[in-house]
């Protein structure tokens, strides 16, 4: 199904009441609940002389359980996925990302972009044959945050077709894109729901640009090719952001920070992932089929302004290296309540590494 629209604004993700909210305030009353009984448990367990049990009523559990927003770590149930396959693997799954925590990392996402690849990209742009604008695939668009970044940044009307699995994100991405272009040219966005099945060049025919967000890492070798095939098959050039890079700084340092650091990347590479692997698999699979690659580093880069992403993303890094060593939980349960307090406190500063991907496949017959 798809629709086709004007875009609308180039300003924040709208608050709208659906079902998400709901179910996040749900979440966050039986949240704040929890907390309440496990203060209580922890004092009890002060006052008896013994320890809080563990892993259940203490930080890192929540983390993994209603703690975190989607997205921001491990969620309820196997097998969830990124919002867009290349593939079909099975039964259906639950979307993975709420539109909360996309909305919290949009400004870090922004300024972490590696804007050195514009100008390669503007040149490949503007050689292009024709000049009825241009047509950019999102894949996995989320709430649209790339066309919103992407957008005004570059010359020339253009046609987003937005990629997702989930309505309610597409319906986000759709009303919240930005209208025009660089030069004041029209921006139109058309979103298309359900997973991209088996992405073909086909799939990709008269596409001027191929984008997404934090997508690479949640693919697995099998994907990358199928999406590199894709790309260079229809001649389109892709640019791919904020691939994890496996590299975590945290100042003040702790003794912890790599032992976590290397769980939460074994925990990226679960179920044939490729994880902070993916860059490089994804340079190979792209200039294997003739593509020029360029990467370049789009760190986060969080300080005390930032606080509200830190500890969400506190919580869901902690928690998804616990998931992998539960042998962790006692030690992670210390040092993320140490890391949260310095968080709040504005002393903590994290620098998370991505990487940006610009691949510049060979133009094929002409098409734009």
């Amino acid at each position: 199904m798809s629709r086709t629209a004007p875009a609308q604004t180039g300003g924040k993700i709208p608050a709208q009441p659906g079902p998400r909210q709901m179910v996040r305030g749900q979440q966050m009353a039986t949240q704040a609940a929890d907390t309440r009984t496990n203060a209580q448990d922890r004092t009890a367990a002060t006052d008896t002389g013994r320890q809080p049990d563990a892993p259940g009523g203490s930080l890192v559990a929540d983390a993994a359980a209603q703690g975190v927003i989607p997205g921001a770590g491990p969620v309820p149930g196997a097998g969830e996925r990124a919002t867009v396959r290349l593939r079909e693997t099975g039964p259906d799954e639950p979307p993975r990302y709420a539109p909360e925590w996309l909305e919290l990392r949009e400004p870090a996402d922004a300024g972490a972009r590696a804007h050195d690849l514009l100008d390669p990209l503007r040149i490949r742009l503007a050689n292009l044959p024709g000049k009825a604008g241009y047509v950019i695939h999102d894949l996995g668009c989320g709430t649209g945050s790339m066309g919103r970044w992407l957008a005004p940044r570059l010359d020339g009307a253009q046609h987003w077709i937005l990629h997702d699995r989930d309505p309610y994100l597409l319906h986000f991405a759709a009303v919240a894109s930005p209208r025009s272009a660089a030069d004041g040219s029209r921006v139109t966005v058309e979103t298309r729901r359900g997973d991209v099945a088996r992405l073909t060049p086909d799939a990709l025919a008269g596409a001027s640009l191929v984008t997404a967000s934090a997508l690479l890492d949640v693919l697995t070798r099998e994907e990358i090719d199928t999406l590199a095939a894709a790309c260079t098959g229809a001649g389109s050039p892709a640019l791919l952001t904020l691939s994890v890079a496996g590299r975590v700084e945290l100042s003040p340092p702790d003794p912890m920070d790599e032992e976590i650091m290397e769980a939460f990347n074994a925990h990226q590479r679960r179920d044939g992932l490729l994880g902070p692997d993916a860059v490089t698999v994804a340079c190979e699979a792209f200039s294997e089929r003739g593509a020029t690659v360029r990467v370049n580093p789009s760190p986060w880069r969080l300080g005390p302004g930032e606080a509200a992403l830190t500890a969400q993303w506190l919580r869901g890094w902690v928690g998804a290296a616990v998931e992998e060593r539960p042998e962790l939980a006692a030690r992670a349960e210390r040092y993320l309540h140490d890391r949260l307090a310095a968080c709040e406190a504005g002393e903590l500063r994290v620098t998370v590494h991505h990487s940006d991907l610009l691949a510049l496949s060979r133009p094929v017959g002409g098409a734009s």
